[in-house]
């Protein structure tokens, strides 16, 4: 008999409303930076209005044309990928109709194709006519810029005073005015406080990613009664000084900085340094960097003063925040390498500091906010006048090699072992070995081409691969160490090129098809500052760039990151659309109030930990997450925060509560990363075995290794973010796999048996204390009456059927405590936020 199974408490799910317009958004702006530029690129030729021949009939250069199709019928079908003709055209699944006919196009154009077709198929272009999509030799502009200006997210921030409200009583701060004062419209009040245990959770979860200890709860509890504001604000201060904040806010900014350890796509190459940014992200946020000093170093680290060697390797390590994204290694064309690589930082750059979608001028002007083609080539210009440096091998899959970057202070502690002398000499002989084979074959295959032998001369060739990889797999790993065997201290990092450049504009995004003009290298004209610099000639225009985001006149920058905290305390910013402030975005719930939050982000000198304390003591924070009908007819999205809304803890959260609680949580952190332990190589290939790319520990969920399209299980099912993409906004799913997990994995098997061992072991309890304990342990409260028996009713029950089944006391009960203990691990109450 499996008694877990037959005692196990039912898995209880919950939901979570996802704004339309927010998803509509993100639909089209998928389209319009994925699917419209290959459709430009690989489809236009034979099937838009302007092809000499339409071919098949079928013309794909707008919505109402491609769902209409040709010949063969409708080329799509929206939500239905593996029904869509498009898709069987472009995967080459029917020799009769392969498109386009001449190449197969690349595994992650087609992904996207098919992502794109699941969400819809939402494309905005319109019916196109006759010489709409004509190649331009020119390039003009119809954006009037200035106009654009009236928009509300590109006007600065404005003082006001806090309006007045009839409640007068019920305010803290100027942050619950401004809600009250929406309420109050409405012929609404807020909801009661919540009580002072479910607030201590809040707000340690909130700040730190880990509920309180059950001591905790009671001090807080003792104090709440005698001081309900010196209790609060004693414990804010405690949990932002707390080494605990850095790691759960660092890895809230990794979420937006797509952090990982791997190149993803095809090749997907290890990162084995790409932790050095994590932790400098972690120690920005627990020292209080402020914000913009924080944007400056990881964009133009490298170009600013420092006056040590620890703050120029500081520096240095935040440039790796341009380094870290996707790249596609095996393209084979180096320029559209480039431009893919300057894409991916002008995207993630601009949406994670401004809220503004750059990238979606990369083809064309911007179909909805006043940023012309010639401001993303701008950008460019400045990002294709720097050198990145990321750090991978020269290899058959890697066709872009880059080295790393020497920081000038020492690890303390390297984070892999050094090599022996005569591991050195082994790595040496087996690198000339193979060079030597490489001027052998290379010359016989020169002499069998010179002895009309092509056939042969192409399989030595092709034979040849692995002997080239070879030799960049062993070149990359021995200059990662001194002529000692040491470790060199390396990082991912950026620097400006030696001779910087403009960029010339491709029409319709093609490398092959550029004005003869280049663009000077500059900004985005519409966010006017009034302090921009101008670029000099040497110089790449990345520091220029970061004084221009972090200009206290910017009138973004600001706004972008007052909205991120407060939907990371709240689970939905006054902007819901976090990382697009444009037209397609929602527009602030409060404007006034996301001013105001703007405004004292920059008078506290950027001090974040400053605004999310202004906004903990709030009254607003604190409310109950009571529902109230005749509230939420009202106002069924809570917009208003007439409550606080309840909110699942997100992957880390989760996974390190579970540890926490069982007692086995390590706090300490790790040096390095498993990833860099691994060392260079490619997922699937050179990496074959995978176990410790996705191995478990008892560390923060933090410091596990992030490898693309390899997340560790544990993070992946509860919607941890895709780390391909910026993310300031993750899902929240509920689905059937998230209860097997929590019922069936062997990592909630054993930290419910780590939890009753604490109870019963580290803690010495017996009899009703084990109840009592186990819930304060995991919903920082004790049990209801009515829990109190049922539990005992449970215990009491399993112990009468293992007797009836043989099984002996001792092991009857721990069985009974473990089920009783998982039971509480995977329910809702565990794994949701009131």
């Amino acid at each position: 008999m499996n008694l877990r199974l037959r005692f196990a408490i039912p898995f209880l799910a919950g939901f979570t409303a996802v704004s339309s317009a927010q998803d509509e958004a993100a639909k089209v702006e998928f389209f319009e930076s994925k699917i419209r530029p290959a459709l430009v690129k690989h489809c236009y030729e034979c099937h838009s209005a302007d092809s000499e021949k339409v071919k098949g009939g079928l013309l794909l250069d707008s919505r109402a044309a491609t769902l209409r199709g040709g010949d063969s019928g409708p080329a799509l079908v929206p939500g239905d990928a593996d029904g869509s003709l498009l898709m069987t055209a472009i995967r080459y699944e029917d020799s009769t109709l392969e498109m386009p006919p001449k190449y197969r196009l690349d595994d992650a154009v087609i992904a996207d194709f098919e992502k794109w077709i699941a969400m819809g198929a939402i494309d905005p272009r319109d019916e196109a006519t006759p010489g709409g999509t004509q190649p331009m030799e020119k390039y003009s502009s119809t954006i009037d810029v200035e106009k654009g200006r009236s928009f509300w997210a590109y006007q600065p921030p404005k003082a006001a005073p806090a309006p007045a409200v009839a409640n007068a009583a019920w305010p803290r701060s100027d942050v619950d005015r401004h809600l009250l004062a929406a309420l109050e419209a409405k012929d609404m009040q807020p909801s009661p406080d919540a009580d002072p245990r479910t607030l201590l959770r809040r707000l340690s979860f909130d700040l730190t990613g880990l509920p309180p200890a059950p001591e905790s709860v009671e001090a807080f509890v003792a104090a709440w009664k005698a001081d309900p504001e010196a209790a609060l604000r004693d414990q804010v201060d405690d949990l932002l000084a707390s080494p605990a904040f850095g790691e759960r806010w660092g890895r809230l900014w990794l979420d937006v900085a797509r952090y990982a350890e791997s190149t993803g796509k095809e090749a997907n190459a290890l990162y084995p340094h790409a932790w050095r940014y994590r932790d400098y992200v972690i120690d920005a946020f627990n020292a209080d960097k402020p914000y913009d000093e924080f944007i400056r170093e990881q964009i133009a680290g490298d170009l600013l003063p420092y006056s040590t060697d620890i703050e120029r390797a500081e520096h240095l390590v935040a440039t790796g925040f341009l380094a870290i994204g996707t790249k596609s290694l095996n393209d084979q064309n180096l320029r559209q390498f480039r431009f893919d690589l300057v894409d991916e930082q002008i995207d993630t750059t601009t949406r994670a500091v401004l809220g503004t979608t750059v990238a979606c001028a990369r083809c064309h002007d911007h179909k909805f906010d006043p940023i012309p083609m010639s401001d993303y080539y701008a950008m460019a210009g400045i990002f294709l006048s720097t050198e990145t440096h990321y750090g991978t091998a020269q290899t058959a899959q890697s066709r872009h090699a880059s080295p790393l970057v020497t920081l000038p202070v020492p690890d303390a502690k390297p984070p892999v072992e050094p090599m022996s002398l005569g591991q050195l000499i082994d790595v040496q002989f087996r690198l000339d070995r193979e060079r030597e084979q490489l001027r052998e074959r290379v010359a016989e295959a020169a002499e069998l081409r010179r002895s009309g032998d092509n056939d042969g001369a192409q399989r030595i060739t092709l034979g040849l691969l692995r002997t080239r990889s070879e030799i960049g797999l062993l070149e990359t790993a021995l200059a990662k160490y001194d002529d000692d065997g040491r470790p060199l201290p390396l990082a991912m990092a950026t620097q400006d090129s030696a001779e910087p450049f403009d960029s010339q504009l491709l029409i319709r995004g093609e490398e092959d098809n550029a004005t003869p003009e280049r663009v000077s290298r500059g900004f985005v004209q519409v966010i006017h500052t009034g302090d921009e610099e101008a670029i000099p000639t040497g110089q790449s225009g990345r520091l220029q760039l970061a004084q221009w985001m972090t200009s206290p006149h910017n009138p973004l920058t600001a706004r972008v990151m007052a909205n991120r905290v407060w939907h990371w305390l709240f689970g939905a910013g006054l902007v819901t659309t976090v990382d697009n402030f444009g037209a397609t975005g929602q527009t602030p719930s409060h404007p006034e109030l996301l001013d105001h939050l703007a405004l004292s982000l920059v008078e506290g000198g950027w001090s974040v930990k400053s605004l999310i304390r202004e906004i903990v003591l709030s009254r607003a924070y604190r409310q109950s997450s009571a529902y109230d009908e005749a509230k939420f007819l009202k106002d069924p999205d809570n917009r208003l925060i007439w409550r606080f809304t309840p909110r699942r803890l997100e992957a880390e959260q989760l996974r390190d509560a579970v540890l926490a609680v069982s007692g086995s949580l390590d706090l300490e952190r790790p040096v390095g990363s498993p990833v860099a332990r691994t060392g260079d190589g490619f997922v699937g290939r050179t990496v074959r075995d995978q176990a410790s790319l996705t191995a478990e520990s008892d560390h923060r969920s933090v410091y596990l290794p992030i490898v693309r399209d390899l997340v560790p299980e544990s993070l992946e099912l509860f919607d941890f973010a895709d780390p391909s993409l910026m993310t300031g906004d993750r899902d929240t799913t509920t689905v059937p796999s998230q209860a097997l997990y929590l019922m069936n994995s062997g990592f909630i098997l054993r930290q419910s048996e780590a939890m009753a061992n604490r109870l019963t072991g580290d803690l010495g309890l017996r009899g009703p204390q084990l109840g009592l304990m186990a819930f304060q342990l995991a919903y920082s409260r004790p049990p209801t009456d009515e829990e109190a028996r049922k539990t005992a009713a449970y215990f009491e029950r399993f112990l009468a059927t293992a007797k009836e089944s043989g099984l002996d006391e001792d092991s009857a009960r721990r069985t009974a405590l473990t089920t009783f203990c998982q039971s509480l691990l995977s329910s809702a109450e565990f794994r949701y936020l009131n």
